[in-house]
């Protein structure tokens, strides 16, 4: 085992549940810090033995229990250990009928039961319910998977806690997204203690630590590492973060590492990319569209309604020329894509996505009624957001895409530093279909009369 500052104050906070200071403990670390062995095998071997607590029953969710049930494994090699039964042997005995692989018991009715996220935990409470990485990474991005995730953290773990006045729920994790399990804990204020570890040190992280124990990062100087006995700067420098941004950019690297879902800088898209202008050059002429993301929610956390104008001059340069954006309902969104029409006029061609399925054809039906005497496409989307945003990205990092100056800068720049991993992504929904549709189909300048591209 390598010794290092980190572990250390990590398990001084394990401790810090023992002795009843903590009840809801959020470690963020970056992957390769001792994560499981920490807290689903030593932590629960230390407190049945050297602590003599083995009535404490431990609930241990990953997202996936082959995880949890290969802790259960390393614990249970620990427990049944010559050195472990000389010293404790007495404290701690297994129960020969309960010996299963994802639940063993001792005879004090303490238990160890392995789980997923989602998993049966129904009939079972514990002292100490342990979540270790929650999400997978490769399912990050999925609205659909991710929100399965928080709406387990939320409703399903409180209610099978033991006692509500010492029984305590950890979770430690790297982050992923900027809605995981650590960021609903974080936007939503709900109590949590908060150990944040970033690979590097950074004294003005968004997220720094806060914990009943009093803890504050011993480190003091930018860029100071986490643990270089085992992760030096040049393994750091020259493998670790080049593998993450491989696959997965800077927000990767961000995430994982920093334990902030974005880049200082942006991850595909970097704020100091866009080219702000005052003024846009009308008179070289070029191809005009307004890209169009839908949604129809007034939901706080619903997506927007965005509807993104780009101009391709002849020069080849890319303009964001405007954006609209709307939380509404349908009525209102319909009447914002109506009166965008009229303001874009027929130089700008109306592209909008549609959606799948019958419910499709209705809805593509719908917009040609609305959008009659305009210029307008309407088709399906295809591919992964990001795989879509990818080209437009290529155009930023080139130094090719200029920004208008407008009140919209802001918001809009925003949501760039922040997707994939960010919680809106309507108006680089839009930009990348406007974007797309300039690549197809070049828009006539001129048009006497409407035209519907499909």
């Amino acid at each position: 085992m390598i010794q290092g500052k980190v572990i250390e104050v990590m398990c001084e906070h394990l401790e810090a549940i023992t002795a009843n200071q903590i009840k809801r403990l959020l470690i963020n670390v970056p992957p390769g810090f001792m994560k499981s062995l920490l807290t689903n095998v030593f932590w629960p071997a230390w407190e049945w033995g050297p602590k003599n607590l083995p009535h404490n029953r431990f609930i241990g969710a990953s997202y996936s229990e082959q995880l949890t049930i290969r802790d259960n494994r390393r614990c249970k090699a620990i427990l049944n250990s010559t050195e472990y039964r000389d010293f404790w042997g007495d404290r701690v005995r297994l129960d020969p009928d309960q010996n299963a692989k994802g639940l063993f018991a001792n005879l004090d009715t303490g238990f160890k039961l392995a789980t997923s996220v989602g998993g049966a935990v129904v009939g079972e409470r514990g002292d100490r319910f342990v979540i270790d990485d929650p999400h997978n990474i490769k399912d990050s991005e999925s609205d659909i998977i991710r929100n399965e995730t928080l709406r387990w953290l939320t409703e399903v773990v409180p209610t099978r806690i033991n006692d509500a006045l010492r029984s305590a729920i950890l979770m430690i994790m790297q982050r992923v997204h900027e809605q995981d399990c650590s960021g609903l804990i974080i936007a939503e204020e709900l109590g949590w203690d908060l150990l944040c570890l970033p690979m590097e040190f950074e004294p003005d992280h968004p997220n720094l630590s806060h914990t009943k124990i009093g803890f504050k990062d011993w480190r003091t100087k930018l860029g100071e590492l986490l643990w270089p006995e085992r992760f030096p700067k040049d393994y750091l420098e020259n493998e670790l973060k080049p593998s993450l941004r491989a696959w997965g950019g800077t927000y990767a690297e961000s995430g994982q590492l920093q334990q902030r879902p974005t880049a200082r800088g942006g991850g595909m898209f970097r704020k100091d990319d866009f080219i702000l202008v005052n003024e846009v050059p009308y008179a070289s002429g070029g191809e005009v569209v307004r890209g169009w993301d839908l949604a129809a929610s007034t939901n706080p956390r619903a997506a927007y309604t965005a509807g993104v104008k780009l101009m391709r001059d002849h020069e080849g340069r890319i303009f964001i020329l405007d954006v609209k954006r709307i939380k509404g309902e349908s009525y209102d969104v319909d009447k914002l894509i109506r009166q965008t029409a009229e303001e874009d006029g027929l130089n700008c061609l109306q592209d909008l996505p549609q959606d799948p399925g019958q419910a499709g054809k209705a809805q593509k039906s719908h917009l040609a009624r609305l959008l009659e005497g305009f210029n307008f496409s309407i088709t399906v989307e295809s591919g992964k957001k990001n795989e879509r945003a990818g080209p437009f990205a290529s155009q930023t990092q080139g130094g090719n895409v200029y920004m208008k100056k407008a009140r919209w800068n802001k918001e809009f720049l925003n949501e760039a530093a922040l997707f994939p991993v960010g919680v809106f992504k309507d108006q680089i929904d839009a930009i990348s279909r406007a974007y797309a549709r300039l690549l197809k189909k070049k828009v006539s300048l001129t048009a006497s009369s409407p035209i519907i591209i499909t």
